[in-house]
């Protein structure tokens, strides 16, 4: 094999080295962290719909696959569904974490935990990868995907499950094809505990927006999964109690529009053949609009929601921050042309760029309003490491060292009071709860009109479905029609939805995640919350090898 770790110093151990002796007792423990709160989360729906997190972290499961597959025992935690006990470190002979680097903070408490019952930790996934300098604490790192350096890191585990004198790298130099990829370990998951299932097809994009590590991280040129592996992933997912949706989470699920084609052609096969148990969800960059043929399959395939980073209506903006591809179509033409396939447009803005004006925020409040765009993530700039933005940023010496807590790391250009009163105004605006509803009710009208109607054949009618969908509708007439300060503006959509659009499902949908959008961010409001999705204090991270686009 062509890899071999890299030791780097050790660090102080709290305990003697001590695991169980080579060859014995192969029980590994996978780590998933809790996410700090934010829009995306829909944490405060959960209780509407009997979910206890958002969606299963893909990353833990590919992982725990390909530790099965080597004949080890493998148990998951993923702390968005409860927490790592005590009797879970007793059990595991070694741990392995992965996350993101909004989670730094919960990776490093998991391995301070495992260290005290003596046990090795391994870091992957995409902060570490990018960081993996952050970690001087933890064991063992895997950086990068799939490949190599997990074939190694599995031989050395095999043969010694005892903690390093020093941390020990492995890098993925040779990535494993995504074909090659094993379906991921649903079974091992709480599935039920989940809003929605996940589920990849490809890695990678094309575009080098300044503010994105992907292309740096994962390459500009896509790499996929065949179609075939994608519907044995789906039927796995059914199989183990994935119901009502599933979220392609590519970092850009047309950044290969030819193969993205041929995949929905498949989904459709298998809508049809399983008569539609799920809606589809991705996230795809706004020229999809360059490929109706592309729309009109994934209507088809119940493709219901895109989410699109538009980021920002200014142009100027657009330019600086070297997404082209958002000027290839006026922006409202964009979205409507997207949901008169039935599909809603989802997006993620960010404030504070270099562009912003006094007066950007009152246009953000205008493009919100005009795109009767429902659901938005609004957060402040954050530099990411090994991003163009962030090398520009730390050239000029605006990079913050220690951001204040929930805040962006990046020194303004706009007094800092301005950017923040002007996130709080969009917000405010945005989540309004009588004009947060508007642009939902403007969905049920204009958008769900257009959807492939679901057969009453489907699973999702089934009779023992019957009581969840009881239970959700008494949980949002308790929570959002009696409980919440919002109510009266609840039941004039609801009574819209229902009487005007006859539309049940859009007002169960608008009310459980309405209610979260409006509680959320009355806690931003009061600074209960972050301003940031990546909100942790960020060190400089230490230089990456070029990333392959092979």
């Amino acid at each position: 094999m062509a890899f071999s770790p890299h030791p780097e110093p050790a660090h102080d151990c709290a305990l003697p080295l001590g695991a169980p002796a080579p060859g014995t007792d192969r029980r590994m423990l996978c780590v998933f962290p809790r996410y700090a709160p934010s829009f995306g989360t829909f944490h405060h729906s959960f209780k509407l719909v009997g979910a206890r997190a958002f969606f299963p972290p893909q990353g833990i499961l590919l992982i725990a696959a390909f530790f099965a597959a080597r004949g080890w025992t493998v148990r998951i935690v993923d702390e968005n569904l409860r927490a790592l006990t005590e009797a879970d470190l007793a059990w595991a002979r070694v741990v392995m974490v992965s996350g993101m680097h909004v989670q730094r903070d919960k990776i490093l408490d998991i391995a301070s935990r495992a260290h005290r019952h003596r046990l090795a930790v391994v870091l992957g996934g995409p902060s570490v990868s990018a960081a993996p300098n952050w970690y001087p604490e933890v064991d063992m790192l895997h950086i990068g995907e799939l490949g190599d350096a997990t074939e190694a890191l599995g031989e050395r585990l095999e043969h010694d499950l005892n903690r390093p004198a020093a941390q020990e790298i492995y890098r993925t130099k040779d990535r494993t094809p995504l074909e090659d990829f094993p379906t991921p370990a649903y079974h091992l998951a709480d599935t039920g505990g989940y809003l929605v299932g996940t589920v990849q097809s490809s890695s990678g994009c094309p575009f080098k927006c300044e503010f994105c590590d992907i292309p740096e991280l994962y390459g500009r040129k896509p790499r996929l999964k065949t179609p075939q592996q994608i519907t044995t992933e789906l039927d796995a997912m059914l199989a183990n109690g994935i119901r009502d949706a599933v979220y392609f989470v590519d970092d850009n699920f047309i950044a290969n529009p030819h193969a993205a084609k041929r995949l929905v052609e498949h989904l459709v096969t298998w809508q049809q053949q399983h008569r539609y148990p799920v809606d589809f969800t991705c996230e795809a960059t706004l020229n999809i609009t360059q490929h109706p043929d592309l729309l009109a399959l994934m209507r088809q395939a119940r493709f219901t929601q895109l989410y699109a980073g538009i980021e920002t209506p200014e142009e100027d903006a657009l330019v600086a921050m070297d997404k082209r591809q958002n000027l290839r179509s006026p922006f409202l033409e964009a979205i409507a042309a997207i949901n008169s396939y039935g599909i809603e447009v989802a997006s993620g803005v960010i404030l504070g760029l270099d562009t912003d004006t006094p007066d950007t925020y009152d246009r953000f409040c205008r493009f919100i309003d005009a795109s009767h765009i429902p659901f938005l993530t609004i957060n402040l700039l954050q530099a990411l490491p090994h991003t163009p933005l962030w090398r520009r940023l730390q050239a000029e010496g605006r990079v913050l060292a220690t951001p204040g807590p929930g805040d962006s790391n990046v020194r303004f250009l706009l007094p800092r009071e301005t950017v923040v009163n002007g996130w709080r105004h969009v917000i405010a605006h945005a989540y309004q709860p009588d004009r947060m509803f508007a642009r939902y009710l403007y969905q049920m009208h204009n958008t769900h009109p257009h959807r492939l109607p679901v057969p009453l054949s489907s699973p999702r009618y089934r009779p023992t479905a019957l009581p969840r969908g009881a239970r959700i509708i008494a949980n949002v007439l308790w929570h959002c029609g009696i409980r919440a300060p919002y109510r009266t503006a609840f039941w004039r959509m609801a009574t819209t939805a229902l009487l005007r659009h006859r539309n049940p499902e859009g007002m169960l949908w608008a009310a459980v995640a309405g209610h979260h959008l409006t509680t959320f961010t009355n806690e931003a409001l009061e600074d209960r919350t972050e301003k940031t999705f990546y909100a942790d204090t960020m060190p400089d991270p230490a230089p990456l090898p070029p990333v392959s686009n092979d």
